[in-house]
């Protein structure tokens, strides 16, 4: 489709909204709405119905370059105002975020396929990012160091590093693209935003509400169409100077190598593998409800999504059968019916979970539920629960993205720690137990950037968001997210 085409009518999306505006099919560049450079688009489709949403304009590298030029010029006048200044316009966007929360949970359940309770929880969030830094922006002040030199006075002073690039995923396309752009743009920041191509309505009804909260132009950009097109100029572009990806980590190697060359500062969140570990003095009844709620929100679709349940031997019967009964139980449908699972996100997730399931079957596994696609169209997969996995498994060695859940179970405390921490990635831990010494003892021990004891929701503007190993770099969230955004520089002065 050509980029006159898409000057021709708003897309299908906006007749759901209440807010028309909200929906563009441009990027936004330098305070303007563009088109792409050689009039190229990318579709977005309804997951849940395979309906044509509209198309987006497909921004090139020529574009992606222009969109750096933008946050360059502007990186001076935003940098240089009062950080009040830049609380009181994060504050504006915050507060417009809120007022269209249903336009945009809306937005988010027609082109990803979230349940809608899930996608307005969703906008919940990520507003709260922005209040939040909103407030951190007023806070990174400079800190005196006593003197070890005679007639020197010392002070730290940080200060914004530049450009900042934010490479956003699909399964969170708001909450994502506010909790890092908040955080450089509070830092003192510009930014270019590429969000996922399946998605990019979300991305682009936050850069409408960014230009009316205030934001001058060229602070933030946003450049939809393919990756491969677009950051590559951003890795090789010295002029940014941080870059930020939540993503697979086989794309965060590769973004890795590519920003080795101008030495950029990297924020990574990417994979997890989650384990989830129930001891036989947990509250099972408890352990059961947040095991439904830690396996199966957003689909299964979320980086902290729980993949390998390790239940220990003497409930393990009685959780197997409690889950599976709850996990079949679960209703599918569209996310407009705000269902307990929607559909997946392409017909490569699904085939995921088909090619695991039957792994894990020839290997030994029992099927207590589900274990096939559902009936309400090609991208529904019933909630899905296999017993008695082996470690060899490829779903207990691979990160799900879906709703498969696979249990085993341990004799031994140590045994279960050993199989947790038996994976590259470390971002997410479950722990259900009563023993506070054991909650000690396993908190220790488990090679996670986070562990959740007795309960699943542990994220939230306040905290430092991010993994081990594998799992990624550096935190997102709390004052340590602004971290990367900014250069520490040190003064000593001599008053002779």
């Amino acid at each position: 489709m050509e980029a006159a085409a898409v000057q021709n009518g708003r897309s299908d999306l906006a007749g759901h909204l209440q807010d028309r505006k909200l929906v563009r099919e441009f990027g936004y560049i330098g305070g303007e709405w563009v088109a792409a450079a050689d009039g190229g688009t990318c579709e977005v489709r309804d997951p849940a119905s395979g309906r044509l949403l509209g198309h987006v304009a497909a921004l090139t590298a020529e574009d992606g370059t222009r969109a750096v030029d933008a946050a360059r010029a502007a990186f001076g006048g935003w940098s240089g105002r009062l950080p009040q200044e830049r609380s009181v316009l994060l504050r504006r966007w915050y507060e417009l975020i809120v007022a269209h929360r249903e336009d945009l949970a809306l937005t988010i359940t027609l082109e990803q396929g979230k349940p809608l309770s899930e996608a307005r929880g969703e906008i919940d969030y990520a507003a709260s990012f922005v209040e939040f830094y909103a407030e951190e922006a007023k806070r990174p002040n400079i800190e005196s160091v006593t003197s070890h030199l005679p007639d020197a006075e010392m002070e730290v002073w940080r200060e914004p590093v530049g450009v900042a690039a934010l490479i956003t995923p699909w399964n969170f396309p708001s909450a994502m693209i506010t909790r890092k752009a908040a955080a450089a743009l509070a830092a003192g920041c510009t930014v270019v935003v590429h969000p996922s191509h399946e998605t990019p309505f979300s991305g682009i009804a936050l850069a409408e509400l960014s230009e009316r909260a205030g934001l001058p132009t060229g602070v933030f950009n946003l450049v939809p169409g393919r990756a491969a097109k677009i950051v590559p100029a951003w890795t090789a572009d010295p002029r940014v100077r941080a870059l930020s990806f939540t993503g697979s980590t086989e794309v965060g190697r590769l973004l890795y190598r590519q920003c080795a060359d101008t030495v950029k500062r990297i924020v990574m969140e990417l994979g997890g593998h989650a384990p989830f570990l129930v001891f036989a003095d947990a509250d099972l009844a408890l352990a059961v409800d947040e095991a439904v709620k830690a396996k199966f929100a957003t689909s299964g679709q979320d980086c902290l999504g729980a993949n390998r349940f390790l239940v220990e031997a003497p409930v393990y019967e009685e959780f197997c059968a409690r889950f599976a009964a709850r996990s079949a139980a679960l209703s599918v449908g569209p996310g407009l019916e705000d269902p307990d699972i929607g559909p997946l996100m392409n017909e490569g997730a699904v085939a995921k979970q088909e090619a695991q399931v039957a792994d894990a079957l020839s290997k030994g596994a029992t099927l207590l539920a589900g274990g096939m696609r559902h009936k309400r169209g090609p991208l529904f997969f019933h909630p899905t629960v296999l017993a008695d996995v082996p470690a060899e498994a490829s779903i207990m060695q691979e990160e799900t993205f879906g709703p498969v859940a696979a249990i085993a179970p341990f004799d031994r405390e140590e045994e279960a720690l050993e199989r947790a921490n038996a994976t590259d990635y470390g971002l997410v831990a479950y722990l259900h137990t009563r023993d506070p010494r054991r909650i000690y003892r396993a908190s220790r021990a488990l090679e996670f950037g986070m562990v959740a004891v007795n309960r699943t929701k542990v994220t939230g503007a306040p905290i430092p968001f991010g993994g081990m190993k594998q799992s990624g770099l550096g935190r997102e969230g709390a004052r340590l997210g602004m971290e990367a955004f900014m250069d520490v520089k040190y003064v000593c002065r001599d008053w002779r």
